[in-house]
């Protein structure tokens, strides 16, 4: 026989509004999203990734590469400060660390690897690795 259970709509409504309520970053009203957006583009030898990650220093920026994974962080520092005179109206700061994480089909030559930062924009030329080739044994 099937189990019967009791449905309550505000129990969804209750979960939601809690729902990763301790996880999230606050954010206050005006404040950007900070997020990473790709561009990746492949072609024989290599993949091409443009990544957007605008005010932030290139020394804060990170990117690691393990097979056909790639990693990239950085650390936001914003710093906004409004004055009249000598007199201080409004002074915000936000810190925090983005990151992405995506993987390729094939493993990346990290000794070959190239990144580029300038206006916003880190470019990264990863070069696949040259696929060992297959060889058969002869048995003895």
């Amino acid at each position: 026989m099937a189990n019967i259970l009791r449905y309550n709509p505000a129990d969804d409504a209750f979960d939601d509004l809690f729902r990763g309520f301790f996880m999230r970053p606050v954010r206050f009203e005006g404040q950007q999203e900070m997020q990473i957006k790709l561009d990746v583009r492949e072609d024989d030898k290599s993949y091409r990734v443009h990544a957007e990650i605008p005010g932030v220093k290139k020394e804060d920026i990170h990117v690691t590469i393990d097979g056909g994974q790639v990693a990239i962080s950085a650390e936001v520092k914003n710093e906004k400060e409004v004055k009249e005179g000598e007199k201080v109206l409004r002074s915000e700061r936000y810190f925090g660390k983005v990151s992405r994480v995506f993987a390729f089909g094939q493993d990346v030559d990290e000794a070959a690897a190239q990144a580029k930062y300038s206006d916003g924009v880190l470019e990264l030329l990863l070069p696949k690795k040259v696929a060992a080739k297959s060889r058969t044994l002869t048995i003895q």
